[in-house]
């Protein structure tokens, strides 16, 4: 996975960014162009009621969060939307990419953003771990589990590049990796 240490604003300097390109792998497409990006401790884990610190960020991003939850533990990817998983409680290991794809640690104050297509699962996780769960403005996400259809693979290609970064807006690393 290719790394960058990246300061996505002037407001916190520990962040480090990852990312990577998910070819096709067993059922599950992934995206062909936009990578998948993990922003570690995108907000500090001290920060005081970190679900809502993230929702802010999320909403005044044009990414309004959706829910608070945990990750499902089944084999998923949505055909229809770009998904933002927000730790702000615990820690997890997420198999990305399909059955038998990369293993992904992940804990409290990381960010991750998955472009349409991308297969994501469960592996494990500490008993209180919790994500807040958001999308780009207008996109709606529905749930695949199962060889995408040519409308699928379609919608895949359609969605469109969200206007801003999660985090960061329009000055962050989204609107750079995720070129048209």
């Amino acid at each position: 996975m290719p790394t960058i240490d990246h300061a996505p604003s002037a407001r916190d300097k520990r962040v480090q960014l990852l990312h990577f390109l998910l070819p096709a792998h067993d059922w599950v497409p992934n995206h062909p162009r936009f990578p998948v990006l993990l922003y570690r401790q995108a907000l500090a884990p001290s920060t005081p009621d970190l679900g809502t610190a993230f929702e802010t960020r999320l909403n005044a991003n044009g990414w309004p969060a959706q829910w608070r939850d945990g990750i499902f533990d089944y084999h998923h990817y949505h055909s229809t939307a770009h998904e933002a998983l927000a730790v702000f409680q615990g820690r997890a290991e997420l198999i990305l990419g399909g059955p038998g794809g990369d293993v992904l640690a992940v804990e409290t104050g990381d960010l991750l953003v998955l472009p349409a297509g991308t297969g994501h699962c469960l592996k494990s996780a500490s008993e209180d771990f919790q994500v807040v769960g958001a999308y780009p403005q207008g996109q709606d996400w529905d749930i695949c589990r199962s060889a995408p259809t040519a409308a699928q693979r379609a919608a895949i290609h359609a969605v469109p590049r969200p206007a801003q970064d999660p985090l960061d807006g329009s000055e962050g690393p989204l609107s750079v990796l995720w070129r048209p």
